[in-house]
């Protein structure tokens, strides 16, 4: 049994409530009742016991507590830690995040941005440690954010709620930039959330888990959607998907970045028949991609075809799509050639590590095969690149597939990237590899944010709590983005980096201004990297 306590924002009276916990044995789940027992004397934090059902007595009482608008005043004596949480501020209302959250969340906002903070800046900390962070930190919400209260805020958070979000974060986006796009997994021990499956699992986790799929803008490096679906959907099952909620979030000009995992005749036909652009890996197994390695292998090394910039070989040619369309009102198929771009690259470093790396992969599928310890996930390959002949004499032969291997070899160090708009490989080359930001956010999630495996217990919790996390994920996303383009990691580490701004005081007592302490060169200088002014040494905030 504990007692809670909880502000009625309509009449600025807190109340007590005794909460009371207990084991659902149907749902395995835990479950918790309260009883209100009074309300809390705002001068002495004394209980004074009421039957809950005068409160709008309270409310226009001339002796109740008026809450007037704006931040309250404080109470207190208050020296915080304020550096990291100003910058942190600065960056919101830079990129848009606080207006927009306060628009799709004016009675949660700041709870979820205190929330975010302290998993920026307390790595890997879990969140029932809010409370000695919160007392030593200025934060939004200003108050501590309990375990159960923290629940209860993922919970509150809708779909719709998330959906205008997104569509407010879109807008802020450069129309005329791609958006790359990728998928990973994310473990869990919950029993009871649904969409957990076993798959392709992208850590190695011998766990179920749910797939996570993020959008970002290519030169702003920002996420601004994101979507969970089960664990054993297929990367290339998502992409249709993801057109229609682009469609109903109402996002124009579409321009997508995907890795290989992405490709299939069906999506590149539904990119077509969508309108949009474009720019995707391609595995140089596909027939069409090794005949333009044999068609080039003679002439790809020649030095017109050299990238200063990459230290590689490319070469574009134009190539007809043989494109078709169910049209099932007109009962038929639409068939039409339409141009795709094929960028074709060669790195000679990438040759040989290819190299190595195919011949200790043969190695050991040759070890499972002469030890007998054959794995259902090696079959394809055991029968591409080996034969086995079983004698009575000389027991089990293996003999390797030496054609196929050749034919593997004869692709070594070669990548590819399609595009129906993008004719230069040079500048495809440098959009693609820009979508690597989405590598470091999924790292960012799963270290920094404490994400690898969700310790949740409902859908409601979950969806919530990927929620907050996608708004931490943002300002990371801004930090690293700033850290990158100013050389700042020759200096800091990104943890370093706030740690070193974390480090500046405020000091608040009643009626005064607040005042910040003493701030050094080295701070200011991390301030101006970002973007901002370093905090004055007295302020109004």
């Amino acid at each position: 049994m504990a007692i809670v306590k909880q502000l009625d924002k309509r009449s600025g009276i807190t109340y007590a409530y005794e909460s009371v916990s207990r084991w659902d044995k149907d749902k395995k789940q835990s479950r918790s009742s309260r009883r209100l027992i009074g309300r809390v004397d705002s001068a002495t934090d004394e209980i004074i016991a009421t039957d809950g059902r005068c409160r709008k007595d309270l409310a226009s009482n001339e002796t109740a507590v008026r809450v007037k608008r704006g931040r309250k005043p404080t109470l207190t004596v208050r020296r915080q830690f304020f550096g990291a949480t100003y910058l942190l501020d600065r960056i919101g209302k830079k990129i848009g995040i606080v207006e927009d959250l306060k628009s799709c969340f004016p009675d949660s906002y700041k709870m979820i941005l205190s929330i975010s903070y302290y998993l920026i800046l307390e790595q890997d900390s879990p969140l029932f440690r809010f409370g000695r962070w919160g007392q030593l930190h200025r934060h939004p919400f200003g108050e501590d954010i309990a375990s159960q209260r923290s629940s209860e805020l993922f919970a509150s958070i809708t779909e719709e709620q998330k959906q205008a979000f997104f569509r407010l974060q879109g807008r802020r986006r450069a129309k005329d930039e791609y958006w790359a796009y990728d998928a990973t997994s994310i473990s869990s021990y919950s029993e009871s959330l649904r969409q957990l499956r076993f798959g392709k699992n992208k850590d190695g986790d011998r766990l179920p888990q749910l797939n996570l799929l993020l959008l970002f803008g290519e030169k702003s490096n920002l996420p601004f959607y994101y979507r969970k679906l089960a664990g054993h959907v297929p990367d290339v099952k998502t992409l249709r998907v993801l057109l229609r909620d682009l469609d109903v979030l109402g996002y124009p000009k579409v321009k997508l970045v995907t890795d290989r995992g992405f490709y299939s005749q069906e999506n590149i036909n539904g990119l077509y028949q969508n309108h949009v652009k474009f720019l995707m890996s391609a595995s140089t197994s596909l027939s069409f991609i090794k005949g333009a390695i044999e068609s080039q292998k003679d002439h790809i090394m020649d030095w017109s075809h050299y990238s200063e910039k990459y230290d590689l070989y490319a070469t574009t040619k134009s190539i007809a799509w043989d494109y078709s369309q169910v049209r099932p009102n007109k009962g038929d198929t639409l068939k039409e050639v339409r141009r795709m771009y094929l960028h074709l690259y060669f790195n000679a470093d990438r040759s040989v590590e290819d190299a190595r790396a195919f011949n200790k992969r043969m190695a050991m599928l040759h070890q499972e095969l002469s030890a007998g310890m054959r794995k259902a996930e090696h079959e394809k390959e055991y029968e591409k690149y080996f034969e086995l002949k079983k004698t009575p004499v000389r027991g089990i032969q293996i003999k390797a597939r030496q054609e196929a291997m050749e034919q593997a070899k004869s692709r070594f160090g070669y990548f590819a990237l399609l595009s129906n708009e993008i004719k230069s490989s040079e500048v495809a080359l440098e959009i693609y590899r820009n979508k690597d930001v989405v590598e470091k956010a999924f790292g960012n999630i799963k270290q920094r944010l404490n994400g690898k495996r969700l310790l949740v217990s409902s859908e409601a919790s979950l969806d919530g709590k990927l929620f907050v996390v996608f708004i931490a994920l943002i300002f990371l996303s801004y930090l690293t983005k700033q850290m990158s383009e100013k050389n700042l990691y020759t200096k800091y580490t990104l943890q370093a980096l706030l740690d070193e701004v974390d480090l500046i005081e405020c000091f608040e007592e009643p009626g005064k201004a607040l005042y910040i302490g003493e701030i050094l060169q080295k701070q200011r200088q991390i301030f101006e990297a970002m973007g901002f002014n370093a905090p004055d040494v007295v302020s109004s905030l």
